[in-house]
């Protein structure tokens, strides 16, 4: 019997933008020296396919400003949200669960351009299977979430098991303190790259690191914010190299 090629393995799309759009310092460096603040978002978003929003770490959001932010971007693209400080810094994932309800229900308002939901927790929090395990099991179904642990003490396989199973991803961080071991635990990714810089060789790095893990079937990147507005630009050579 003839023999056929494999088949290749299938490429995930990629969506790769910046932590925050709204920063008046990028004028004369992605956004034009004019532009007014309000229609920042919806230039971005004919640059980019997604942002990360620092805004919900500190407050939900109202209706009429989710309905703002999905009326100013086209159907494709994608807000990723910080989960609230009071469920990741405040109580530590502990008792959470009314809270975490009211902040999944309230995000809900942006209907298909929600994204991830990024719970990142703080440096001092330490490894606390028992902890993550519970809070896990309270999550509602069908939401994507990721958890960033500032903490090296949490890599371990027993956090990465539960994570897996419940489809949750770890966020692959990068720092000048601390980077993430790039483990696959549910069928998409999302990382955070957030070096002041990142040559083209670090940019070839991490798109090959991206390649690697066929599992994903999509994946969030998001550059950190920086007054010299560079995030934008390292967004798009990063989709460049990874043919998206």
């Amino acid at each position: 019997m003839p023999s056929h090629p494999p088949t290749p393995a299938r490429r995930p799309r990629v969506l790769a933008g910046t932590s925050g759009f709204s920063y008046p310092a990028w004028r004369g460096h992605f956004y034009p020296d004019d532009l007014p603040a309000r229609d920042m978002l919806a230039f971005y978003a004919r640059a980019l396919g997604t942002v990360e929003i620092n805004h919900t770490f500190h407050r939900l959001p109202t209706p009429a400003l989710l309905l703002g932010w999905a009326r100013q971007t086209p159907p494709p693209f994608r807000f990723a949200l910080k989960a609230p400080q009071r469920i990741t810094h405040h109580l530590r994932l502990r008792d959470a669960a009314e809270v975490t309800g009211q902040f999944c229900t309230a995000v809900g308002g942006l209907g298909r351009k929600l994204g991830p939901l990024l719970f990142q927790l703080p440096p001092y929090l330490r490894c606390d299977a028992s902890r993550l395990a519970d809070f896990l099991a309270i999550l509602p179904p069908g939401v994507e979430c990721a958890f960033e642990f500032r903490s090296e003490t949490w890599f371990t396989d027993e956090i990465y098991a539960l994570l897996t199973k419940h489809r949750a991803a770890l966020c692959i961080a990068d720092s000048e303190t601390l980077t993430t071991p790039p483990i696959a635990t549910a069928p998409w990714g999302y990382f955070r790259l957030r070096r002041e810089d990142y040559s083209q060789g670090d940019l070839d790095a991490w798109a090959e690191r991206i390649r690697e893990t066929a599992r994903w079937k999509r994946v969030y990147v998001y550059f950190k914010h920086e007054d010299a507005g560079r995030g934008p630009a390292l967004a798009r050579a990063l989709l460049e190299r990874l043919g998206s």
